[in-house]
Formats: C-alpha cells, sequence, structure tokens
C-alpha cells in the first residue's frame, strides 16, 4: 500500500513499494555497479562454492541486489547461467598448448582439473553435460584432443583415452566430494572416530581392513598422493595398450 505523510497540510513524503525502491535504486546505481553477464555469472560461482550447489536466481538477484527479472537480460534461463558457470571452470582449467609430450600433457590437465573441480564442487557431474557448451569448454576439449592425435592416436585410441581419464578424474572427484575430511589429518581423526564406534569384534572379522584403518588413522589420506598415483598408473597402462588399439582399428 502507498502511504502520504502530510506535514502542515503539505505532502511531505511517500512510501513506495519494496520492489519500486530496489528499481528505483538500481538505476540511480553508478555504472560501475549495473549488471552484465560476467558479473552475473561470477556472483552465481561465488555463492555456488559456499553452498556446493548452484544458486537459484531469486538467490542470485538477492546477492547482487536486484529483482529476479533483472538477471534475465544477461542469461536467458537456469540452463543458460549454468552453461556460463561451468564454462568458467573450465576457464581455470590448464591444457595442452604444444611442446609437451602427450602424458605429460594428460597428467597435467587431469591434475589442474582436479583442482578446479575441489575449488567448485558443485562442477563435479556438471561439466560434461553441457548442450551449449561455452568457448572455454569448447577450446579445453579441442585441445585435449588435438594433443592426442598429434602424438599418434588413433581416432578411436583418443577416444579410449579420454573417456579413462575423465572417468578416472571426475569419479575421484565426487568421491573427494562426499568424503567427511579434506586433508590428511582430518582423515586420520575421522578414521579413528570410525573404529571407535564398531563393536571389538571387527578387528577379528575384517583384520585387514582394521589394518588399513589403523594405518591410515597414522599417516593419513593424502589425496592428491593418491590421485596422482592412480593417474600414473592410468597414463602407463594407456601407454602400453595404445599399439593393440591401433592394430584393432586398422
Amino acid at each position: 500500500m502507498y502511504g502520504v505523510h502530510l506535514s502542515s497540510g503539505n505532502v511531505r513524503s511517500a512510501t513506495l513499494p519494496t520492489e519500486a525502491i530496489t528499481i528505483a535504486q538500481q538505476q540511480q546505481a553508478p555504472r560501475r555497479n549495473r549488471l552484465n553477464r560476467d558479473r552475473v555469472l561470477a556472483a552465481a560461482v561465488a555463492l555456488a562454492d559456499q553452498a556446493i550447489d548452484v544458486p537459484t536466481m531469486r538467490t542470485l538477484a538477492q546477492e547482487l541486489g536486484v529483482v529476479p527479472m533483472a538477471l534475465y537480460k544477461h542469461v536467458a534461463n537456469k540452463e543458460d547461467l549454468v552453461d556460463g558457470m561451468v564454462d568458467l571452470v573450465f576457464g581455470e582449467v590448464a591444457f595442452p598448448t604444444g611442446g609437451a609430450d602427450w602424458k605429460t600433457a594428460m597428467r597435467q590437465r587431469a591434475i589442474s582439473m582436479r583442482q578446479a573441480l575441489m575449488r567448485h564442487r558443485w562442477a563435479v557431474g556438471l561439466m560434461e553435460a553441457r548442450m551449449r557448451p561455452g568457448p572455454a569448454d569448447l577450446r579445453h576439449h579441442n585441445a585435449v584432443f588435438a594433443c592426442l592425435r598429434e602424438a599418434g592416436f588413433s581416432f578411436q585410441a583418443a577416444v579410449h583415452t579420454y573417456s579413462a581419464l575423465d572417468s578416472y578424474i571426475y569419479g575421484f572427484a565426487l568421491q573427494e566430494k562426499t568424503f567427511p575430511f579434506t586433508t590428511p589429518e582430518e582423515s586420520g581423526e575421522a578414521v579413528e572416530t570410525m573404529l571407535a564406534l564398531q563393536p571389538p569384534s571387527v578387528a577379528q572379522e575384517y583384520p585387514f581392513l582394521v589394518e588399513v584403518a589403523l594405518e591410515l588413522g597414522k599417516s593419513g589420506y593424502d589425496y592428491a598422493v593418491e590421485f596422482q598415483v592412480g593417474l600414473d598408473l592410468l597414463l602407463d597402462s594407456i601407454d602400453q595398450l595404445r599399439p593393440q588399439w591401433r592394430s584393432a582399428a586398422s
């Protein structure tokens, strides 16, 4: 409702609805604070990093101090928003640019991808699901396949390699996202807590599992070390199997 305050028979002020005030504030805001697509996407990524989930349009609008409809001048819909957010993550991932051998390049790319996914945990499961990939996404994929093909991989061998590496990277990232610890020290504490909750008979029934738990409780589980060990095993296996893939393709 509009309210009018009178003073000595004169209209002194009017109280406007909240939405009208918000719109007026947006119109009076300095140009440097006005919305653009880059600002909308950056704010969405920041919110998602905090909540580990893509924000709603309403939450994003509140963060930016605008009404929700203002967002649709810069992103067509929620899918367009997610496409743009994912493209920002791809933009953080190192990809082959020439000069390095394929194994070194794929190793660096995998480590960089895992690091990006740990900064943006909400992106796990969304990276390869975009129907309208952005420019950073397209550049990344093209560079990966270019590296493999120029290193002598057949088309099918390049596809096998990409599929195997991404399955490992995203699978490891998903596991890391859901584990209840982030550092080796925290993992040791988590294991000790888990063991303390088990009945005494567990040590006799599952001695090898308890051994793993006890040793990890002392040394901790280092995500980065374990990721790189598994990655090297995978890359070495790809190198050994390449000739078979080449023969099968011919």
